[in-house]
């Protein structure tokens, strides 16, 4: 773990005591970080109840749903991928993980079926923070850093994955994975 996430792809965690509805519970994957310019990130955990072929006009056929990646921007659409090597402008994350490309690609790639779900996943939105803020946060003890996993942006079973990440990290973790989501339930 560390202070501050200073590569990407690390995982922010956030801490149990957290009533913001949009980040309770939330694991968000860093997709962009600098000290001078802020970060970007996307919540992984927080399923949409809409596909993201019903999202978008033209779009070829996809059956998945649209995740909620964040309270900024949620009039605009973001994906994170596999295919680097295939989708031009890809921003490359870490190992197999990309953000972004050329969207026309994007598309071809599915309506070809060369991108499937489990190696695409859209976001409505991201989790966005200026120089300095998301410093402020950490101190302020609001997100648990743990460095990420690729295969944790694809996980099927998102409302389970805040409390695998902790359980994973082991330790004091571990035991702040048990903590129930309504914290008066005993």
């Amino acid at each position: 773990m560390t202070n501050l996430p200073t590569s990407l792809g690390d995982l922010l965690i956030a801490e149990p005591f957290t009533f913001e509805s949009e980040f309770k519970r939330a694991i968000v994957l860093i997709a962009d970080h600098s000290e001078k310019e802020g970060s970007v990130g996307f919540v992984l955990n927080k399923k949409l109840e809409v596909r993201v072929d019903t999202l978008i006009n033209n779009f070829p056929e996809f059956n998945d749903h649209a995740y909620f990646g964040g309270p900024v921007g949620t009039d605009t659409l973001h994906y994170i991928h596999t295919k680097g090597d295939l989708i031009e402008d890809s921003i490359h994350i870490v190992d197999n993980l990309y953000w972004a490309g050329n969207f026309e690609q994007v598309k071809f790639l599915i309506k070809s079926g060369l991108l499937k779900p489990g190696e695409i996943r859209f976001y409505v939105g991201y989790t966005g923070w200026s120089s300095g803020q998301l410093k402020e946060e950490l101190d302020w003890g609001s997100w648990i850093v743990d460095k990420g996993d690729a295969n944790l942006v694809f996980y099927e079973g998102s409302d389970d994955l805040w409390k695998i990440v902790l359980e994973n990290m082991g330790g004091t973790y571990s035991v702040l994975a048990q903590f129930p989501k309504v914290m008066n339930w005993n």
